[in-house]
This record gives structure tokens, sequence and C-alpha cells, in this order.
């Protein structure tokens, strides 16, 4: 039994839901050890906490985490289209030359948010949280997942595929595509998501090419080839508008902007909440206190939500954490940072 349909590339939302037969899982996950292994998640101060408690607390956990989903998950929609439709007016305002020093600095701080706060839009959609399937305004769901990675110059098949499969591997030093960002401290958590740009490097890029030519189906072909399209297309773009003069705005206005973008996005979504990079249902991530503050972390303080619900949207997960806190402190989750 799961805790909702199988989502793209065959994640599944809960990760495991004991069945009657208690001795075993319902599902594989990797990280999960079988219940009739003994006490796997020990309360606070206690290893002793057997299957019948653990099924339990599961199914308590699981009645709160239901309580969350769906929600105004329209307003992802609403802001991706307007921050796009701004986006896209950027390039005929610096080819006609209507942007002064003040507006390619506000051209800039904007474009640089879109890049990194766009992603979260994407993340629901990937996830099928502002529309699922079936529903009639499901397009929309779709619409938002690619429009919202087009600043990063990422096509959103790629990006939904590489994150179904690092919710399947989490923190898997060989199958998570994202488990390269891992690095012993912020500093150099930074550094590395600017190297693992670069070429010839293993990292994040490479991993995503070849994770698309390993997968080798309709869909990673389909992905991968839209990809190559819009990188094409916007390079293509940027080459003319700098032949034709406007290499600085090119700059200010839309590569550095996806450069900075892509470390923001890397360091909170990938860095940050699963640092260090340890396995299994209740480690793969974690609830942190980012010194930023809650928005600049793009509200990823309460990732481990996530990925123990992923039909929990962005928004409900920090009520949702606080909703089964005390289940999860049972389970023995650290719940010190908040």
């Amino acid at each position: 039994m799961t805790d909702g349909p199988v989502k793209e590339g065959g994640l599944i939302e809960a990760e495991v839901i004991e069945t009657e037969e208690i001795g075993r899982n319902s599902i594989e996950v990797p990280g999960i050890i079988p219940a009739e292994d003994g006490p796997v998640i020990g309360l606070a101060g206690d290893d002793t906490l057997d299957k019948h408690l653990r099924r339990e607390l599961m199914k308590e956990e699981r009645a709160i985490a239901m309580q969350f989903h769906g929600g105004a998950t329209w307003v992802y929609a609403a802001l991706t289209v307007t921050c796009f439709a701004i986006w896209v007016s950027l390039f005929p305002l610096a080819i006609f030359g209507y942007l002064g020093p003040v507006g390619l600095t506000l051209g800039f701080v904007f474009s640089t948010f879109c890049a990194a706060y766009g992603f979260i839009p994407s993340h629901e959609a990937m996830h099928s949280n502002i529309y699922p399937r079936g529903h009639k305004l499901y397009w929309v769901n779709e619409l938002t997942g690619h429009l919202s990675t087009i600043p990063i110059a990422l096509g959103f098949g790629v990006a939904r595929l590489t994150h179904m499969e690092h919710h399947k591997y989490t923190n898997d030093p060989q199958l998570d595509p994202d488990y390269t960002d891992g690095a012993p401290n912020w500093w150099k958590a930074i550094l590395k998501t600017w190297w693992n740009r670069q070429p010839g490097v293993e990292g994040s890029v490479m991993r995503y090419k070849k994770m698309m030519v390993d997968m080798d189906t309709p869909a990673s072909r389909k992905a991968a080839m839209q990809t190559t399209i819009l990188q094409l297309v916007m390079l293509g773009t940027f080459f003319g508008m700098a032949w034709s003069g406007h290499a600085i705005e090119v700059a200010v206005l839309w590569w550095l902007p996806r450069q900075v973008g892509l470390s923001w996005i890397r360091y909170w979504l990938s860095w940050a909440p699963h640092h260090p990079q340890e396995r299994g249902r209740y480690k793969n991530t974690k609830i942190f206190k980012a010194k930023l503050g809650y928005w600049a972390s793009m509200a990823m303080e309460y990732h481990l939500i996530h990925h123990l619900y992923p039909g929990i949207p962005n928004h409900r997960q920090k009520e949702a954490y606080h909703a089964m806190k005390d289940v999860l402190r049972r389970q023995g989750v650290d719940v010190s940072a908040h």
C-alpha cells in the first residue's frame, strides 16, 4: 500500500507503508531495512522500538501528512508565468537600449531571482503537485515546469527524470545524480557548485548527461533533445546579441544570473539539506536552521518532509513538520533545529 499514485520515473510518494504481514515492507526502497530485522529506528534514548510500535508510528505519521496535500498550488503557476513574461521582456528592452545602469542592475536582480527561485515551482511540477496527472488543468502543471527551468537553460524533462532518480537513490554514491554536490563544509560546497559545472569534471552536469544516455527510453531521449535545443537557441541568441554590441547586457541579464542561480539551487536544494549524505528513511535529509533565514534558503529547512511525502507542496512543509514533529521525534529524528 502506498501513500499515493506512482509518480513520474517510478517515484512512489510515501517511501514505505507496511503490509498486514508486518514482517515485510510492501515495496523495496534503498536504505530501508525490513522491519523483521529488529529495532531499525530507535526512540530517543531507547533502542527497543519493535515492529508493532514502528507500524503504529508510521500510521500516525501518514495520517498527519495526508492533511497537508494540495492547497493553493495554482499560485506556483501564476508566479511562473508572470516572472517568465518579465524575463522575456528584458530581451527587447536590452536590444533597443531602454535599460540604463539602473535598469541593468534591477534586471540582474530580477533575472537572478527567476533563475534560482524559479526552481521551486518547477520542483512542484516535477511531482505533479500543481495539478495532478488526469486533471483537466494538468497542462498548466507541465507548462509551469517547462517555463520555470528556461532561465537556467535546463529542459524540464531532464530536470524531472534526474530528480526522480534522486528520490529513488538518495545519497547513493553511484546512482544519485546529485551525490557529487557533497562537500565537508559550507564554503567548499559553494565552490563545488561552480566546479561541478566545468567541462570534463565528474559533476552533476556530466551525471545528468550520462543518466539520460543510460536510461535510453523515449522519455529520456526526448528530454535530452529538448535540453539540447533549448541550450542551442539560448547560446545562439546570446552570441547574436553580443556580436551586435550587447555583450554587457547578455552577461549581466542572463549569463551571470544563470551561474548564480544554479549555485544557489545546488547549495540549498542539494548540499544543505542532505549533508552529510547518510542513507535511510529518516537520514536521507534533515531538518536544519539556515543562518540566512527560511526564505533565503528557498524554504528548504524542512526538506525531510518533502522526501517523506513529496505530495506535500513546498509552502505547506513547515506546517506539516510542526504537526508531525512529535511523531518524528519518537522515530529518532533530530528535531532540535526547529
